[in-house]
């Protein structure tokens, strides 16, 4: 791993990842029904980085989370003041009404996700005061060095709601066309289920080398980072989801931590197109994909993780 420069969390990198999803919900809203999120004005279909950021939390729990240096801040269904209590109890300290420094370390020290992502971390209750002012697990706030965008298709989604219907009921009387008593439902129930046909997203990122300095990621975790984005949706299936799958993952790492080229001139260089004669996409293949990497600025190499 020490050879591989896109590891190096010294340096500048900014990546681009590409998924597809085919009859399934990559992300749904759950402010309209759970159906796949969308922009209203373009069609385009939307995933929100905390989504992306939940399936790389899960792989990374899924492989390393018996690790002590792995733990995931922001588990599923967790109390994140607990996981503070936790930077406390370790030091042997007490709670805080200031941020403690001691404790913000120790917090990126055991968690993935805090070092990679960052994380708020300054509000967690205690349930103790002094002089009537309310003591937090506080081990203050950092600043991710991994950043993500929200990941958007490359033409429009028709999401689609199909019935389907439920024959086994949880209680005899659900329909209300039976007892609660009775040993068979009278009739099943109907019910929904959205998906788009298909859709090819779009997501940018972003790896500061100064903030991976202050939280102490390593060339190890962010390996670790670009393995989850190639494999996460392979650990994460689901029949809502559909068939999902990792398309591509570019990165490009500049020679310094600075940088040699603004990101967005660095993501034009990649060009996603329809094929001719194809009007409504439903498949990978329906799509020509062209990496213009003669024109890449100096300075920065270019790693292709998935083509």
């Amino acid at each position: 791993m020490s050879g591989k420069i896109y590891c190096n969390p010294s340096l500048r990198h900014d990546f681009i990842l590409i998924f597809d999803v085919k009859d399934g919900n990559p992300n749904g809203d759950p402010d309209a029904g759970n159906l796949p999120r969308l922009d209203p004005e373009t069609m385009q279909g939307l995933v929100t980085d905390v989504c992306l950021k939940r399936k790389v939390r899960n792989y990374v729990d899924m492989v390393k989370g018996t690790e002590p240096r792995y733990k995931i801040y922001v588990e599923n269904r967790g109390i994140l003041a607990n996981q503070q209590k936790r930077a406390f109890e370790a030091l042997d300290m007490k709670p805080s009404a200031s941020p403690v420094e001691a404790a913000r370390k120790w917090m990126c020290d055991n968690f993935f996700d805090v070092r990679a992502f960052g994380a708020v971390m300054n509000m967690g209750k205690s349930g103790y005061k002094d002089k009537n002012k309310e003591l937090h697990w506080n081990c203050g706030q950092v600043r991710g060095p991994i950043q993500m965008t929200f990941a958007r298709s490359i033409d429009m989604v028709v999401p689609i709601e199909v019935t389907i219907t439920r024959v086994a009921l949880t209680n005899a009387d659900d329909t209300g066309r039976g007892d609660a008593d009775d040993e068979q439902a009278a009739s099943g129930q109907m019910g929904r289920k959205s998906m788009v046909p298909y859709g090819l997203y779009v997501s940018y990122g972003f790896v500061n080398p100064s903030y991976a300095k202050d939280t102490g990621l390593s060339r190890e975790d962010l390996n670790l980072f670009w393995r989850a984005l190639a494999n996460m949706f392979e650990t994460d299936r689901s029949a809502s989801r559909g068939l999902m799958a990792c398309r591509g993952l570019y990165i490009f790492t500049h020679d310094d931590a600075l940088g040699r080229a603004p990101a967005q001139k660095l993501f034009q260089l990649l060009e996603v197109e329809l094929k001719d004669g194809i009007t409504s996409p439903r498949n990978f293949m329906d799509y020509n994909l062209k990496l213009k990497d003669d024109a890449l600025p100096g300075g920065i190499t270019l790693t292709s993780l998935i083509a």
